[in-house]
């Protein structure tokens, strides 16, 4: 799977938190109908490989991308239930080189530099920039891609991103795609409101449709 071109294909990945299985498929399937077909499922939750192979089996649109990957054994987890890349917050050199042998793309965490740097030596390819808005933005970004946009590196800024600043992120052409939380609002799941989350991805697309064309 290259990474770069299916997340950047959708642009804004739904970054989403399952706590409740019964929820797993309709919460995709608006997701999915709404226009954003790359979901990150997060390993926040017990029920996280259960979800990812459930929507997996059952919504044949969607990409399922494991997220909050920190331990070992939730990348073997994430490669059983059918995850077709792992997300995680920080940079672990373990989980990558694991990653690595597993023939598991993986996207590591960045915030510095240094972290690029080590993450770049051992094959990757893209990059989560967390948090995003604290860690200083479009702005820091554009200041690393001053030292590393040679080495070819993408970008998946997630933390603080939102429809107010989105567009700034995705106008910098290294900067594939975005992690959102806000199209999944927890209150609307706990609702089992379809209709209002079908509707934030649907205007999510069309944000992406209208930067990247």
């Amino acid at each position: 799977m290259d990474m770069a071109k299916t997340l950047g294909s959708a642009g804004i990945i739904p970054v989403i938190v399952i706590e409740d299985i019964a929820k797993a498929v309709p919460l995709a399937n608006a997701l999915v109908k709404g226009g954003l077909p790359v979901l990150e499922v997060t390993f926040r939750t017990a029920c996280a490989a259960e979800a990812i192979a459930k929507i997996k089996a059952e919504v044949p649109g969607a990409t399922l991308i494991a997220g909050t990957v920190l331990k070992m054994e939730q990348l073997v987890a994430a490669k059983a239930a059918g995850a077709e890349a792992c997300v995680a917050p920080g940079f672990d050199p373990e989980i990558v080189k694991a990653a690595n042998r597993l023939g598991m793309p993986f996207c590591p965490g960045v915030a510095t530099a240094s972290e690029l740097s080590q993450a770049l030596g051992l094959g990757c390819t893209m990059v989560k920039f967390f948090p995003a808005e604290s860690a200083g933005g479009v702005k820091y970004i554009k200041d690393l891609l001053g030292a590393f946009r040679w080495t070819g590196v993408k970008f998946m800024p997630t933390g603080g991103v939102k429809p107010a600043n989105a567009a700034d992120y995705l106008s910098v052409p290294e900067i594939v795609c975005c992690g959102g939380t806000w199209i999944a609002p927890k209150d609307a799941v706990a609702a089992g409101d379809w209709a209002r989350i079908e509707a934030l991805a649907a205007e999510a697309a069309a944000l992406v449709k209208q930067i990247k064309g």
